[in-house]
């Protein structure tokens, strides 16, 4: 029996450099790689996926399928620290921030659930604007 695994979550962007600052700036940490058309914001361990970005010729145009979810223990200073890398809010949905990236790529800014008077449920995804059921597993946060 083969095995496979998640090896690698990348993110398109059309300005490599900017994509790439911004993420490992989100992520508290500096570019670690760039390889051809991709950056890496931080080192994975061996065994573990990486995620960074690839350069994209093309601007998005449609809403993302996929987007990341930041949990912090202080909403707003985090949206404000975000902001200050080139994030913008887009709105407010029952107790988190859904924001876009410099690059146009949207995610969401989170209470730790145990802080959250309304946590994110199942139905996350809809609530920031698209039609589908929502984060798998945003119920069960903890």
């Amino acid at each position: 029996m083969h095995r496979s695994r998640l090896c690698n979550v990348i993110i398109d962007c059309n300005d490599l450099e900017v994509g790439a600052r911004f993420w490992a700036g989100a992520l508290g940490t500096t570019v670690a790689s760039t390889e051809g058309p991709y950056a890496f914001p931080w080192k994975p361990e061996p065994a573990t996926s990486r995620s960074g970005c690839n350069s994209c010729p093309e601007p998005k145009t449609v809403k993302s399928r996929v987007h990341l979810d930041f949990e912090t223990d202080d909403l707003e200073a985090e949206v404000t620290r975000l902001e200050a890398l080139g994030a913008r809010r887009q709105h407010f949905v029952e107790g988190w921030w859904v924001m876009e990236a410099p690059h146009g790529n949207e995610f969401c800014v989170l209470p730790r659930a145990s802080q959250a008077r309304s946590a994110p449920t199942p139905e996350h995804g809809r609530r920031n604007g698209s039609k589908c059921r929502g984060t798998p597993g945003a119920a069960s946060r903890g």
